[in-house]
């Protein structure tokens, strides 16, 4: 009789532990869009068009090594626009705590990369640009609140913004 009474206990704890509550989710929102144009409105990633890159590679400037590839895939809108869709895959490093005179409010992150565009075979032709992704980590939300782009402020989320797909244009 005791076995069976430890038994149901067992079982009654575990479905109490497992009890899920929806306020202490934390909302995910790292997804980040960049759009490429030059100021006569092309885009740049289209590699058909004269005068856009032919391609581009990503370096984790927080990596382990010197050459730190990160994948940031390149997609197409359905109206044939390009963007660079980027997940996750740089180091982040901690830059500060969002609230300091209010512990356990949240830390804020950010990643740095950098771009390399190619144009031609030409290496001189390359262009070398930096991004960095600036994060908001509290107990309820991660997600991107800030964007540079060569250290120049271009995107930027309030804290209480509803989870969506961050986008970003820029213009060269």
């Amino acid at each position: 009789m005791m076995k069976y009474f430890w038994g149901i206990l067992v079982v009654v704890f575990a479905l109490v532990s497992c009890k899920s509550d929806d306020d202490s989710l934390q909302r995910i929102d790292q997804v980040l869009n960049v759009y490429m144009k030059n100021s006569a409105g092309q885009d740049l990633l289209n590699s058909k068009k004269n005068g856009s890159y032919t391609g581009f590679s990503v370096n984790d400037i927080f990596g382990t090594k010197d050459i730190a590839p990160v994948s940031i895939s390149l997609r197409m809108t359905t109206d044939s626009l390009f963007y660079m869709e980027y997940l996750a895959g740089a180091k982040r490093r901690r830059l500060d705590s969002i609230s300091p005179d209010q512990p356990g409010t949240g830390t804020s992150y950010h990643s740095k990369m950098q771009i390399t565009y190619t144009k031609s075979t030409n290496a001189s032709d390359n262009v070398i640009d930096t991004l960095e992704i600036q994060y908001r980590n509290t107990p309820t939300v991660f997600q991107v609140s800030k964007v540079l782009y060569n250290k120049v402020q271009v995107f930027s989320k309030d804290a209480d913004a509803p989870t969506s797909i961050n986008t970003v244009t820029i213009t060269k």
